[in-house]
């Protein structure tokens, strides 16, 4: 193929932006963010949404594009992102995808994956449970069938677990074929009319640690604790269920003070980032760099796996 997809992933706060960006300016072309915290407008500084000034260093796409009343799904994005893709491969045999999801990640390079089907008796118990016993019995019941998965969804997708109709599923395809929902993910790629070149980002832990705390004390001097307040009467939105809010509506809850709230959040982002690293250490195809490795050096391994593909 002659259209190649360059990503761009690694933990929180290990410099996925900026340099997304030179490789935007270097390739003459557009970012496609891949982050499933800043689609949303009214999380602006929260989710670590570029500058105003990296955001007018190069074209940038699903950023602050969403409202938190909106339903979006990971599904909603992977055709609006291969859409996106389309139109950028019109132009440039180039185009950038920068994130830490790597479950939109996953659905933009793979797409989604195939399930058996389900008794419908199954469906209907479930169905039941949940309308008897509430939310909680289904989060029980995924932790229980698929305990790895409900750890991922914790750390990085936390919202999900807010969400009936995506648990009701993950708990009936784990009761209907007495398999964990997720040896099912990740068994059939899709195919996509571009090649990726999937670059990550790493740093030694305690340098990656330092980096989150220092970005939890620049939030909150931007204003943080303000912008949550605005949101905090909609605080059981499946969007808001995301670190750095959680615990600041404990704060206002009276629960909690502020110094502790901080200190949870910078807790709770560190574990998040571990997590992303977990996830992207088992994504195939990765070329892992030390997070102060200069363009140069990134651009050159990137022009040999061009030049290294098949005609």
């Amino acid at each position: 193929m002659s259209k190649f997809l360059i990503v761009v992933v690694g933990p929180t706060a290990i410099g996925k932006t900026a340099l997304s960006i030179k490789l935007a300016n270097h390739f003459k072309t557009e970012i496609i963010s891949c982050d499933s915290r800043q689609f949303f407008k009214e999380m602006k500084i929260g989710t670590a949404v570029p500058s105003d000034e990296e955001l007018a260093s190069a074209e940038h796409h699903f950023i602050q594009n969403k409202s938190i009343f909106e339903n979006y799904t990971v599904g909603d994005f992977e055709k609006e992102a291969l859409l996106k893709t389309d139109s950028l491969f019109e132009a440039n045999d180039f185009a950038i995808l920068v994130g830490g999801s790597g479950l939109y990640v996953n659905a933009v390079l793979q797409g989604f994956d195939t399930f058996p089907e389900i008794d419908s008796e199954i469906r209907a118990e479930v169905q039941h449970s949940y309308e008897t016993l509430g939310l909680q019995y289904l989060q029980e019941k995924l932790e229980e069938t698929d305990p790895d998965y409900y750890s991922f969804i914790l750390q990085d997708n936390p919202q999900t677990l807010q969400n009936p109709q995506r648990l009701m599923r993950f708990v009936e395809v784990g009761l209907g074929t007495k398999k964990p929902y997720s040896s099912f993910l990740n068994q059939e790629k899709k195919q996509r009319n571009f090649t990726p070149i999937i670059i990550g980002l790493d740093a030694e832990r305690a340098v990656l640690y330092d980096r989150i705390n220092l970005r939890v004390d620049q939030m909150i001097a931007d204003g943080l604790v303000e912008e949550a307040k605005g949101v905090y009467e909609n605080r059981n939105l499946n969007a808001l269920q995301t670190v750095g809010y959680r615990e600041l509506f404990d704060y206002f809850d009276g629960s909690i003070t502020l110094d502790f709230a901080i200190e949870e959040i910078k807790k709770n982002t560190r574990r998040f980032a571990k997590r992303q690293l977990t996830w992207f250490r088992r994504t195939e195809n990765v070329t892992w760099f030390d997070y102060e490795t200069s363009l140069s050096t990134i651009v050159e391994t990137i022009n040999f796996k061009i030049n290294s593909q098949p005609n």
